[in-house]
C-alpha cells in the first residue's frame, strides 16, 4: 500500500509558505511517508521552471527529484526530522489548479478544479492556450474568466490522457456544489463533458460518508488531497493505493474504476484518508465576525440570518449536504456496493500538542514526533500501523494514549465556520495528567 497526495500549493500561490518548494516537499513526503506528490501550480511559469528544471522522468509520466536536489534537500533545516531508516524514493505527478469565475443561468460561479496531465509537453501546450485567457503569472492558482465546461473542453482536446476533477466541491465560495456559487449536478456545470469528470475531491469539511447520501455521484470516484499551502500540512487528506505497476496512467486507471476495479488490476485505489470532517473551516453554517455558529436546523430557525447582525450566514457544508441528499439517503447510510472505505486521522503532531497540552512547535512536540519518526519509519506508519504494543513502547504514554484514541474515532471536535478550522480535543482539560507528565518548553 501507498500514499498520494495530489492537490498541494507551491511557493507561488497566495498565502503559502516560502518553504514550498520541491527540496522541502521532498523531505516531508518522506517525513509523512507519501510515495506520489502533486506537484500542484504548474501553470505559473517560475513553478514550472523549477519542476522542468529540477525534475527527471521516473516511471512513464511520473517524475522524481534530481540527485543535486536531493542532496541540498538534505543540507536543509528540517533534515533532522528525516527518519532513520532510509524511506521509499518519492514520484510526482503534474497537477495544478484553476479558479473559474463566470456567469451561468443567471449566476455568478467561482469553481475550482484540479487538473492532471501526462507529460510535460502537455502543460506547454495548456499553459500556452490559457495565457491568453488570464494572467498566469500572478497567481500559482490562475483566476480565469471561463466556463468549467471550455475547461475541460481545452484539456481532452489536448490529451485524452489528462483529466479534470473538481476540486473540494463542497466549499462554499468556490466549488462544484458550494451553496454560494456552485451547481446542483455535475451534468449542469459540466453538460456534454460531464462523462469525463469521473472523479471529485471531497474536501476537508466533507468526507465519504457525506457524500454517499447523494445518488448524483455514485459511481463518480471519491478522492481526498491536503490543498497544503505548507510543507508539514501535506498528507493531511490523501489517498491509498495498491499494485506494483506505477505510472501516471495506472494511477488515472484506477482513480477512474474506483470501487469497481478488479482484483487482477495492476493499480487500485483502495481507500481515503480524512479529516473528521467537523475540523474543515465550512463544516456548519456561521458567521465568523459576530462569533455565531449553528447547525441546519438551528440556521433554518433562524432564516439564514445572523441573529448578532441580520447579516446573511455562510452556509456550511453539512447544511448542503443535506439540501442536495436524497430523501431515501439519511445521515449513515452507506451503498451497498461501488465506495471506498476511508480512515479518518488527526496530524500527529497535533496529538501529540493535545496529549502533552502545549502547542505545535514546541520542543517537547518535536522531540517526541521525531522520537516516532525515527522509530516507526514515517507519520503515517505511526498512526495507522504501529502495533499498540510497540507503540506503548515507544511513545509516552498519554501520546500512545492519544493515537489509540484517534483510530477509534474518540475525539471531540468544535465543528469549523464560516473559515474557521474546527478545534479538535482528543483528551478531557486536565485529563493529561493522570498520565506521566511531560514538561513543554519552546
Amino acid at each position: 500500500m501507498f500514499i498520494a497526495d495530489f492537490h498541494i500549493h507551491s511557493k507561488y500561490s497566495r498565502a503559502t509558505s516560502r518553504d514550498m518548494d520541491l527540496e522541502h516537499l521532498e523531505q516531508w513526503a518522506k517525513i509523512k511517508g507519501i510515495k506520489v506528490m502533486g506537484t500542484g501550480d504548474f501553470t505559473h511559469p517560475a513553478w514550472f521552471k523549477e519542476i522542468a528544471s529540477k525534475l527527471e522522468p521516473a516511471e512513464p509520466g511520473l517524475f522524481k527529484l534530481k540527485d543535486l536536489y536531493q542532496k541540498m534537500a538534505k543540507k536543509d533545516d528540517i533534515a533532522w526530522f528525516l527518519p532513520v531508516r532510509k524511506p521509499e524514493e518519492v514520484r510526482y505527478i503534474l497537477t495544478t489548479e484553476l479558479s473559474c469565475i463566470y456567469s451561468k443561468n443567471n449566476r455568478t460561479r467561482k469553481i475550482h478544479l484540479m487538473i492532471f496531465a501526462p507529460n510535460l509537453e502537455f502543460v506547454e501546450k495548456f499553459n500556452a492556450n490559457l495565457g491568453w485567457l488570464g494572467n498566469l503569472k500572478s497567481d500559482g492558482r490562475p483566476i480565469l474568466g471561463i466556463d468549467a465546461k471550455e475547461v475541460a473542453k481545452i484539456v481532452l482536446n489536448l490529451s485524452s490522457e489528462a483529466a479534470v476533477i473538481p476540486a473540494h466541491i463542497w466549499t462554499p465560495w468556490f466549488s462544484m456544489f458550494g451553496s454560494m456559487s456552485g451547481f446542483d449536478s455535475v451534468q449542469e456545470c459540466f453538460e456534454e463533458y460531464s462523462r469525463n469528470i469521473f472523479a471529485v475531491e471531497t474536501g476537508l469539511s466533507s468526507d465519504p460518508a457525506m457524500n454517499w447520501r447523494i445518488s448524483k455521484i455514485d459511481g463518480i470516484t471519491l478522492i481526498s488531497n491536503s490543498d497544503s499551502h505548507s510543507p508539514r500540512r501535506i498528507g493531511r487528506e490523501a489517498n491509498m493505493f495498491e499494485g506494483k505497476e506505477l505510472s501516471y496512467r495506472r494511477l488515472m486507471e484506477a482513480l477512474r474504476l474506483g470501487a469497481r476495479a478488479p482484483q487482477s488490476a495492476p493499480m487500485k485505489m483502495t481507500g481515503t484518508v480524512e479529516f473528521f470532517p467537523e475540523e474543515g473551516k465550512y463544516h456548519y453554517d456561521g458567521h465568523r465576525v459576530c462569533k455565531i455558529v449553528f447547525d441546519p436546523v438551528e440556521t433554518k430557525n433562524h432564516k439564514n440570518k445572523c441573529p448578532a447582525c441580520g447579516k446573511g450566514l455562510t452556509i456550511g457544508v453539512m447544511n448542503r449536504v443535506e439540501e442536495m441528499a436524497d430523501k431515501a439517503r439519511p445521515a449513515g447510510f452507506k451503498p451497498e456496493k461501488g465506495v471506498l472505505p476511508y480512515l479518518s486521522l488527526i496530524p500527529l503532531e497535533e496529538i501529540i500538542a493535545d496529549a502533552f497540552d502545549c502547542g505545535v512547535g514546541t520542543r517537547a512536540v518535536e522531540k517526541e514526533y521525531q522520537t516516532l519518526i525515527n522509530r516507526f519509519g514515517n507519520e503515517f506508519n505511526v498512526l495507522m500501523n504501529a502495533p499498540e504494543g510497540e507503540l506503548k513502547n515507544a511513545a509516552t504514554s498519554q501520546v500512545a494514549e492519544g493515537i489509540l484514541r484517534v483510530r477509534q474515532g474518540k475525539v471531540k471536535i468544535e465543528p469549523g465556520y464560516d473559515g474557521e478550522y474546527g478545534k479538535v480535543k482528543i483528551f478531557e482539560n486536565g485529563e493529561q495528567k493522570k498520565f506521566s507528565k511531560q514538561s513543554c518548553l519552546f
